[in-house]
């Protein structure tokens, strides 16, 4: 074991003994009623730089547009991604990055920290109740109301689909601020969405034409995932052979990793980008989009359109996708035929 993988543990261990009864008996909900129209300024705090992570808090960002129209919004992350997620969300006013790699960048990094004293809060919100970071960086921020995200457990048995990552966050919100006696509506819970412009939307299908310059409508497939997320070589080849006999009115094109590998042997027509929001312009003029847990599923989700989610080692109730027309498959305990059928049942939806 590296001596960086080491004193990584021991700070995650720490930071978990430090932070662990943080919030837990101070929810700041004695400091009287919050009136809406007041909310001038909110933090959402999620130190974290991976892309479905930022990806996963673009509802909580929808949702306190939606109940404070008239807020700017500031967000603590890590990582260069957040301009580029939340690029068109006109609410977002200042986002406070700490570097993804803070070993390399101390200076940066305690630099981030500071700047949570800098600015007086109406509200702010840890986006991730099981974050030590978020919880330490919600307690040193300066805010009126704090939501550190311990719901009750009756609330919890309320909601369905608490355990989900993008939805929890969001109804921590609702409970919290009910609580405070604000009258909080009960609605969906908003989509994954990364904001484009017909601009982008446009070059998007631009593109899929020059990979397939015909009429068909298109399946996407991303074959690759991290670690044990990731189907086999020859699990893929399987499926791929039945999707080509099992839909051919439809082009199979796959959308590749920054990775640049395919589980197919680049046997389909590919699409290869380093860009996000082109990334997400491409998915938005696709069908469908099959492929395992994922940021790249994360995104296709956050473009809005139709998603079969293959799951095998991760939680599908805390990570599936789950706007309308999309469907997570747990592949341990089902088949290909089921499998094929379900992928005939969304398209048919759609």
């Amino acid at each position: 074991m590296s001596l960086k993988i080491k004193i990584n543990a021991f700070r995650r261990n720490a930071m978990h003994s430090i932070t662990k009864s943080i919030g837990k008996s101070n929810s700041n909900t004695n400091v009287g009623t919050i009136d809406p129209t007041q909310i001038k300024r909110v933090l959402i705090l999620r130190p974290n730089h991976r892309l479905g992570n930022l990806l996963l808090i673009t509802p909580l960002v929808q949702e306190v547009e939606k109940l404070f129209p008239n807020c700017k919004i500031d967000l603590f992350i890590k990582g260069n991604l957040g301009p580029i997620v939340f690029e068109n969300y006109q609410s977002i006013d200042q986002i406070i990055r700490l570097p993804k790699k803070h070993f390399d960048e101390l200076g940066n990094y305690f630099q981030g920290w500071l700047k949570l004293k800098n600015k007086k809060y109406d509200l702010a919100i840890n986006a991730d109740k099981n974050s030590s970071s978020g919880r330490l960086s919600l307690q040193l921020a300066k805010a009126t109301f704090k939501c550190f995200g311990d719901l009750e457990i009756e609330v919890m048995k309320q909601e369905a689909d608490y355990s989900h990552i993008a939805k929890y966050p969001v109804y921590d919100l609702r409970n919290y601020l009910s609580k405070t006696g604000m009258v909080v509506p009960s609605t969906n819970i908003p989509n994954l969405l990364l904001k484009l412009s017909e601009a982008e939307i446009a070059k998007g299908k631009s593109l899929l034409y020059e990979l397939v310059p015909n009429n068909k409508k298109t399946i996407c497939l991303f074959t690759f995932a991290t670690g044990a997320k990731c189907y086999s070589v020859a699990w893929w080849a399987v499926f791929y052979e039945r999707l080509k006999k099992e839909f051919p009115e439809y082009n199979l094109i796959e959308v590749l990793p920054v990775e640049n590998v395919s589980q197919i042997n680049f046997e389909a027509p590919s699409y290869y980008s380093k860009d996000i929001r082109e990334i997400t312009a491409f998915l938005k003029n696709t069908s469908l989009f099959i492929g395992a847990d994922s940021g790249m599923m994360h995104l296709a989700s956050a473009a809005q359109i139709p998603i079969v989610g293959l799951f095998s080692v991760t939680t599908i109730e805390k990570y599936a996708p789950y706007n309308s027309k999309s469907v997570a498959i747990q592949t341990e305990h089902s088949g290909i035929d089921e499998w094929i059928q379900t992928i005939k049942n969304v398209l048919q939806s759609k």
